[in-house]
């Protein structure tokens, strides 16, 4: 049973958080939300208090992706999931559910080590979202139910980490593909699966079976006209951040995007026109193409 809606939050860390309210602000196109604390930024896209949360830390990096569950009867057959699993857990305390903005939360990790929570009663304050960039709204559903966008986690043990997140936390397959990174018979290759959430987005979750230093492959963000994807490639340009791949459109979830680098160390895809699905009539894929066009890599 599929108990997990979308992808809530993250929590990054920053040696310099001020250097993620420019990015978030002034490229992205965020809304700064007041967060109580000179050490941490909070960013918003739409009616949720926050979708990024930026804290003051050693290094930069995601500490911790959210993933919010539909209730909290889910919310407690998810936990005694974990427990009939052998899966450890730590239940958040009520100050870090104030500060999420949640009635409750569990935190863990999952087979790769990659630090999640999981989180249920997430709160709407309703307050107008108004883009300092004038994006009109971001790609996130009715009350953000879509959640933000997407997260690519490195999975290097890709098998275990895999059947952690369907068989026990309940995603399901959109996709999966295969990356040979040369000609030779013994080269393995990589894999890379696409997950889903109790919601239309093609995936919520894709792991990647690899490494990165900043615990993160990329996020995503979704717009709704390639306009809005236009004007903030322009931005990016122009204050030189690192395009690490350029414009293209991707095959399996048809998103028009481009890839930059963030301050946290690891890229962040911003696109359109995502395939939104009707799950009780797709049959998951597999796929030898990841992007019909362009989407070149470099950077």
């Amino acid at each position: 049973m599929m108990t997990i809606n979308s992808i809530s939050y993250a929590i990054i860390g920053a040696k310099d958080p001020a250097t993620w309210r420019s990015f978030g602000l002034d490229v992205l196109g965020m809304m700064e939300a007041p967060s109580g604390s000179e050490s941490t930024v909070l960013l918003r896209c739409d009616e949720r208090p926050f979708r990024f949360m930026v804290v003051a830390h050693k290094t930069d990096a995601l500490l911790a992706t959210g993933f919010e569950v539909g209730s909290q009867k889910h919310f407690v057959e998810l936990c005694e999931a974990l427990t009939a699993a052998g899966v450890g857990y730590e239940e958040g305390t009520a100050e870090e559910a104030s500060e999420r903005r949640v009635r409750g939360l569990i935190k863990l990790l999952d087979p790769a080590g990659n630090a999640i929570e999981l989180c249920h009663g997430a709160a709407l304050d309703y307050v107008k979202f108004v883009s300092p960039q004038g994006i009109d709204t971001f790609e996130t559903g009715v009350n953000g139910d879509m959640g933000f966008g997407h997260a690519v986690l490195p999975a290097p043990n890709l098998k275990d980490t895999y059947r952690f997140y369907t068989d026990v936390l309940g995603f399901a397959d959109s996709d999966y593909m295969h990356f040979q990174f040369s000609d030779e018979p013994e080269d393995e290759g990589m894999g890379l699966h696409f997950l889903h959430a109790d919601n239309p987005r093609h995936h919520s979750l894709a792991l990647f079976q690899g490494e990165s230093v900043a615990n993160c492959i990329h996020l995503m963000l979704e717009v709704t006209s390639v306009d809005e994807v236009g004007y903030c490639l322009d931005r990016a340009l122009e204050r030189e951040i690192p395009i690490t791949s350029t414009l293209g459109r991707h095959s399996n979830d048809r998103m028009l995007s481009f890839y930059m680098m963030t301050p946290g160390g690891f890229p962040l895809e911003f696109g359109c026109d995502g395939l939104q699905i009707d799950w009780a009539n797709f049959t998951p894929t597999v796929t030898e193409l990841p992007s019909i066009w362009g989407h070149k890599w470099g950077g």
